[in-house]
């Protein structure tokens, strides 16, 4: 089966900047976004670098910013896990409506590109999550 790279970045692209209706009673609560990402192998060094030097000091600027973090997976305690996606990425703002504005900056446009670059065909699960 063909995968069609640009149909699967589209998607992707999409899903992480779709507005996210926030549920009754949590407007202007923080969020905290999980980013699973696949990345291609040999790329795990790059993509890295690439967070420290371009994307974290990029989005620790934006209006909002609470916290951003890459993980690295190194085993499951309990269950499967999901090895496949070897990273996550944590990131965290003040509210769901300035993390959007982000996603819509050019500042975004730039940083986000040098992490996806490293993607496996793109591959990556967002989850969107309120803080309690």
């Amino acid at each position: 089966m063909k995968i069609d790279r640009r149909a699967s970045l589209a998607a992707a692209l999409a899903a992480m900047s779709a507005p996210v209706l926030p549920a009754a009673g949590a407007a202007g609560k923080p969020i905290q976004l999980h980013v699973d990402l696949e990345v291609a192998p040999g790329k795990e060094a790059t993509l890295e670098t690439n967070f420290r030097k371009i994307f974290e000091p990029t989005i620790s600027r934006q209006p909002g910013f609470v916290e951003v973090k890459l993980m690295k997976f190194r085993k499951a305690m309990v269950g499967k896990g999901m090895p496949r996606f070897s990273y996550r990425l944590l990131i965290s703002f003040k509210t769901e409506e300035q993390r959007m504005t982000w996603v819509a900056s050019a500042d975004h446009q730039r940083a986000w590109p040098a992490l996806e670059a490293q993607l496996k065909g793109a591959k990556l699960v967002a989850l969107l999550y309120d803080l309690v």
